[in-house]
């Protein structure tokens, strides 16, 4: 944990409120966001027990079952699931404008750019835990490899045509959720404990109501007792009937909600339709359908005021660059819907597992970079850190290369009260952002008390003398960072063709890295 972050949280001790560890939004929030609070039994794992669902948080949907070891009511909760949720998921398919994308020419091998099209949004989904996105995970992976009756005929237990298509679609949404950055899938724990620090544990922080009890308190900011009073409060308080006041923003329910209220109400339901008595059991479907309202309703309404925080926050300049990549994921993943390509496998090849895991990194790289850049309090943590430096320019020396074509070497001096992890004699690159692009310099010298002394090395023009703006001005106040502002690349992994028989090959074998059967001789039959 950042040294800031670490600050920031004692300070949330000591003041009993919750402290911002950031002055900008750091991911992109849609303008109509779908919102899902799941629900499931604690008997069983990926049982769905309810769901509210919905764009409109004064009219969710909300979906239960009665009965959730039931698996023919199990998928038929899902089949309206996918109902209420894939014509979201689609709206944003057909919306397109041109694009350039940068492929690698099969014959030639070169890169070159391919006119195609993007989509001009995408969809986004909200839960309000971590563990929310794993439910979606899980979703994700039991409906999208059942077979629908166009499939298979002879099936007997068929699912209606947009189940394995919303499984599908579950998974890309909660692999995409592992791209640092990435906004197609978010849990609101997640996006405030980004936004602000609270006095207790980042265990803790999963907890959504403890969570906001540390940020809006319900008396605000001037009312009576402090956020770990608030959240324990939140965590802890039951009524007269031992039932908590705010119940677990799920997935999993509360063992006394379990025991006193939902078993009962199932077991007269299970009653009813034994006994064959339809009025009973629309009565007891009716109880548990209040009951699951009643535990879900309070997290819905937890999320919206969550969002509505998160909104108050102006968004981060290169967050739209961020939500653009995720544009390009919904897009690609359209197409290999539209193209009729099978489901994702349940285990990735070597190739494939090493390339998400390098994406993984280099998004981690970029974002790290991208939210300093953006703001100002997090800069602050890697100035904090010895990875950026800020101060006043006190001299600019113009010089320039000793080569053919003279280009300007400019020799920057910067007066600061930081401690950056430099070091004389040895060779280093400090960047700063003009005009959105990073501008090299090297760092040349300690000089005086505070000052550093660097030299520029592009984003001058092509001329003997440097472009205007383009050279800092004495007096000016300027940010370095030690980091450069955009990732590398790792590299280049072998096609899926050239995979050695030892992570996977040879291609196309299912079996290829299982070792194979000794033959079958003479002295094996008796």
């Amino acid at each position: 944990m950042p040294l800031l972050n670490t600050l920031a949280r004692l300070e949330a001790v000591r003041s009993g409120r919750a402290r911002p560890l950031a002055t900008v939004r750091h991911r992109h929030l849609s303008g109509r966001p779908l919102v899902l609070v799941p629900l499931t039994t604690s008997g069983e794992a990926g049982a769905p027990l309810g769901a509210l669902v919905g764009t409109d948080r004064h009219d969710p949907c909300l979906l239960v079952i009665p009965q959730p070891r039931d698996r023919d009511l199990r998928w038929e909760f899902l089949a309206e699931l996918a109902r209420q949720v894939m014509p979201y998921i689609d709206a944003y398919a057909d919306d397109v404008e041109p694009a350039e994308r940068t492929e690698t020419d099969p014959e030639t091998g070169k890169r070159v750019k391919v006119e195609t099209e993007l989509c001009v949004d995408a969809p986004q989904l909200i839960v309000p835990s971590r563990a929310g996105v794993e439910y979606v995970r899980l979703l994700g992976r039991s409906m999208r490899f059942r077979r629908t009756a166009e499939e298979d005929p002879e099936n007997p237990y068929p699912v209606p045509t947009q189940v394995p298509l919303l499984g599908r679609w579950f998974t890309h949404l909660a692999e995409r959720s592992r791209v640092p950055g990435s906004a197609l899938l978010l849990s609101a724990t997640e996006l405030l404990a980004r936004h602000w620090a609270t006095g207790q544990s980042s265990v803790e922080d999963q907890h959504l109501g403890a969570l906001l009890a540390w940020i809006a308190p319900p008396g605000g900011e001037n009312g009576p007792g402090t956020g770990a009073e608030a959240a324990l409060r939140a965590e802890l308080a039951r009524d007269r009937d031992g039932q908590l006041l705010v119940p677990p923003a799920g997935p999993a329910t509360d063992p006394a909600f379990d025991n006193k209220l939902l078993a009962p109400a199932m077991a007269r339901y299970d009653a009813a339709r034994a006994a064959d008595d339809r009025d009973a059991a629309d009565r007891a479907g009716r109880t548990l359908r209040e009951l699951v309202e009643g535990q879900l309703r309070p997290t819905w309404d937890a999320v919206w005021r969550s969002l509505d925080l998160l909104r108050a926050l102006p968004a981060g300049e290169r967050t739209g660059e961020r939500w653009t990549r995720d544009r390009w994921s919904y897009t690609a993943h359209r197409d290999r819907v539209r193209a009729g390509e099978p489901p994702q496998p349940r285990r990735d090849d070597a190739v494939t597992a090493a390339q998400k895991l390098a994406t993984r990194e280099t998004e981690q790289v970029r974002l790290d970079a991208q939210e300093a850049l953006d703001d100002p309090l997090v800069m602050a943590g890697r100035r904090l850190a010895g990875e950026a430096f800020a101060g006043e320019v006190t001299e600019v020396v113009m010089e320039w290369s000793e080569s053919a074509r003279p280009r300007p070497r400019p020799l920057v001096t910067v007066v600061t009260e930081d401690r950056p992890q430099l070091a004389d004699g040895a060779a280093a690159k400090v960047f700063r952002s003009l005009d959105g692009r990073p501008q090299a310099a090297e760092f040349v010298r300690f000089e005086g008390a505070g000052g550093i002394v660097l030299r520029l090395l592009d984003k001058m023009g092509s001329g003997r003398e440097p472009a205007p703006g383009t050279v800092p001005e004495k007096g000016d106040r300027l940010c370095w960072t030690l980091f450069e502002h955009d990732a590398r690349g790792g590299p280049k992994l072998p096609d899926p063709e050239q995979t050695p028989w030892t992570h996977g090959g040879p291609p196309g074998s299912a079996t290829a890295a299982l070792p194979l059967p000794d033959p079958v001789t003479d002295g094996d039959i008796l």
